[in-house]
């Protein structure tokens, strides 16, 4: 029994060191891949394209594409950001929830292991939300300066959709990627208010809605577009402030949503640390399995809680 857990354990671990070499080759990968892109911009000789990295599991991405959730996960994957394709990251989470599954197992009692495996998945999309939330706030954090480019571009007498073009090209990602989108979307032919509104559903904020119908209404009915910028650079600068501040001032109820369920599941290995074998004895029966469940489940209530508790609008 003991080698058999020994076994199941190496396993886990095994596919756990797995997941993270493939994990980092992939961020060292993208790294080198960023850095020269970089030195071809800055080169005078560097018109040559970069070519893109080779794709992993295209059969499998072909077949989630046609699925209603691959198509969904990929929607999420581009608003992450991410140089990831849906059968990647599908293949990734499956290694990491088999991985996790077998630690739980091994080192738990066999009744955690789909649990774990259940972590997984959650710890996945988190991931994805998390990655995403990120590119958005990098995004608020790029609008005063966006919506300077702008006022500046019209107010030299060039057109809304060349000033486009141009913050495109000097503004850094994510905001630079996100508006050569839109100055692509214009260049075939797509209406300002399609473009600006697709932006505007990739990276939802009331900041970029602001700034997109501020756009949108001048360009629709002609008006002081530089005057209309110019305040709504003041007024971005303040609410980043602002967010900055209420960002600091909650970081500890944060920290204190993620500490509750951590708590949990440390007390899970004290309790099978101080006694050998209690968790698998505990879960055998139905009733013990059941209150599991159901401590889990008050665990997961009170992290939603206190994260709807401590999220404020700005």
């Amino acid at each position: 029994m003991e080698l058999q857990t020994l076994v199941t354990l190496t396993t886990g671990v095994t596919l756990l060191t797995c997941v993270l070499a493939v994990t980092g080759l992939h961020f060292y990968a993208q790294g080198r891949a960023q850095r020269q892109a970089l030195v071809d911009r800055l080169s005078a000789s560097g018109q040559t394209p970069v070519a893109g990295r080779r794709r992993n599991f295209t059969g499998l991405d072909r077949r989630l594409r046609r699925t209603k959730a691959g198509r969904n996960l990929e929607l999420r994957l581009a608003a992450t950001g991410l140089d990831v394709t849906p059968g990647e990251f599908f293949v990734c989470m499956l290694a990491t929830v088999a991985g996790l599954w077998l630690v739980g197992q091994a080192t738990l009692a066999p009744f955690f292991g789909p649990l774990a495996g259940l972590l997984g998945i959650w710890v996945a999309l988190q991931f994805l939300n998390w990655q995403r939330q990120k590119r958005i706030e990098r995004f608020i954090n790029q609008l005063p300066e966006l919506a300077r480019i702008l006022a500046n571009a019209t107010q030299a007498g060039l057109a809304l959709r060349t000033a486009i073009g141009m913050a495109a090209e000097e503004l850094e990602a994510p905001a630079g990627e996100e508006l050569g989108k839109v100055a692509a979307q214009l260049a075939v032919g797509a209406s300002m208010d399609d473009a600006l509104g697709e932006l505007a559903e990739r990276l939802p904020s009331r900041e970029l809605v602001v700034l997109v119908t501020t756009l949108v209404l001048s360009n629709r009915a002609g008006g002081q577009v530089v005057s209309a910028l110019r305040n709504l650079t003041e007024t971005l600068e303040e609410r980043k402030e602002t967010r900055r501040e209420v960002r600091t001032q909650l970081s500890q109820v944060n920290m204190t949503s993620y500490a509750v369920p951590v708590l949990g599941v440390g007390s899970l290995f004290l309790m099978n640390g101080v006694k050998d074998g209690a968790l698998e004895r505990m879960t055998g029966s139905g009733f013990g399995q059941a209150a599991v469940i159901i401590a889990f489940s008050l665990y997961a209530v009170g992290f939603v809680l206190i994260r709807r508790m401590s999220r404020i609008d700005v």
